[in-house]
């Protein structure tokens, strides 16, 4: 392909990034790979630079643009050399247009930034849109970390986590014995963190009750070292039929519950006051992920946010029904924004008499009211807020 017709490529996968944002459609990836997969004479090259290309457009626009042309015009201001790509070459895009709109840079649409917390400055907010890495937890049921760096001698430890490495941006870890075999799982620091504040151990009783494929179930699995009772929850059949493979490949026993919305409790009604630790890792903006997602905030509204913000709070409060006297309930949001962090928790608390909060097993972060707020740039993970409560 030659650089015009990778540009025009792009802006037709731009194209359908920005219609999927609109209408809730598949995420960016699976678009890239459905494109390709129709378009066989595209060589790795060519993948590879559309792919940046995309990616860079996607970073670049803080506003959902109306169409990938403009997403790729709006690289121009900083990227002047892009120009060339608009010379309406037999397999390229038309020629510019004086006039047409192209995106303007920026982090977020202009309703969001003002959703923020209020200690992330604008350097924060922009290492919210930068590469992430490639984080590994060591699967202590079959392997110690020692053992896992001989096997990946670029790994390095991952900080604050004790069982976390961290790998290239990039890295293919699928095909390797020691993801095969269960050793490893590919997850990022700041996620292992929410395992950490969960303060597994063996014979205890945990329910974690938004588990998705299970990641941070595996790792609680990890931590009570097969002894006890874990039971990981959704109510995405899809998302946690994953998990009893995952389960088997760790050496991991995983019970699985799949719960119906808005009737929860009835599912769950046989463990009321008597969990050590529930987890609540629940569904959010995705603001703190943007690194790995970064159309995710072309999907997100103004309506979408309020009915996560409800779900939080109704999920808290499910939550709070499972936790005997005196055990906790983590709660944890993949978010950056006050009101499903801080406030959320304020708002649990007046609900909720007698709840207190602890202080989390980890130095990472930053205090943020009764949690503790991870980014970025100050700490090299996703973007978590994480709080760790006490039943009366």
């Amino acid at each position: 392909m030659t650089p015009p017709a990778r540009a025009q490529a792009a802006i037709e996968i731009l194209d359908l990034i920005v219609i999927a944002a609109r209408e809730a459609g598949p995420a960016a990836d699976t678009i890239i790979a459905d494109y390709f997969r129709t378009r066989r004479y595209a060589g790795s090259g060519d993948r590879r630079s559309v792919r940046e290309l995309v990616y860079a457009a996607v970073r670049n626009a803080g506003e959902r643009p109306p169409n990938g042309r403009a997403a790729l015009l709006g690289l121009i201001a900083t990227q002047p050399e892009l120009v060339r790509l608009f010379e309406a070459s037999a397999h390229g895009p038309a020629a510019l247009v004086d006039g047409e709109e192209r995106s303007a840079a920026g982090v977020a649409p202009a309703w969001l930034l003002k959703r923020f917390s209020l200690s992330l400055d604008e350097s924060e907010r922009a290492a919210l849109l930068e590469r992430a890495p490639l984080d590994l937890r060591v699967n202590r049921l079959k392997a110690d970390v020692a053992s896992v760096r001989a096997e990946f001698p670029q790994a390095e430890p991952a900080p604050h986590a004790p069982f976390a490495l961290r790998l290239p941006e990039g890295t293919r870890v699928e095909n390797t014995p020691a993801f095969r075999e269960g050793r490893i799982e590919v997850q990022d620091t700041g996620s292992q963190l929410i395992v950490l504040a969960c303060a597994g151990a063996p014979g205890m009783l945990a329910v974690d009750l938004c588990a998705g494929a299970g990641g941070k179930s595996l790792g609680l699995a990890a931590d009570m070292a097969g002894q006890g009772r874990l039971i990981a929850c959704d109510t995405d059949r899809g998302r946690l039929s994953r998990l009893p493979v995952r389960a088997a490949r760790a050496g991991a026993v995983i019970e699985t519950r799949l719960l119906d919305p808005d009737k929860e409790f009835g599912t769950l009604s046989d463990l009321a006051g008597q969990a050590d630790v529930v987890l609540v890792d629940a569904p959010c903006s995705g603001t703190g992920t943007w690194r790995r997602n970064p159309e995710a905030r072309w999907r997100l509204t103004p309506e979408r946010l309020s009915r996560l913000i409800t779900l939080q709070a109704h999920l808290l409060d499910l939550a709070a029904a499972l936790v005997r006297p005196g055990g906790h309930l983590v709660y944890a949001v993949c978010s950056l924004l006050l009101d499903e962090g801080a406030r959320q928790i304020d708002a649990f608390f007046n609900r909720r008499s007698g709840w207190t909060h602890e202080e989390l097993p980890f130095d990472a972060g930053r205090a943020d009211g009764a949690g503790r707020m991870l980014t970025p740039r100050h700490d090299g993970t996703d973007g978590f807020f994480i709080a760790r409560l006490e039943s009366p």
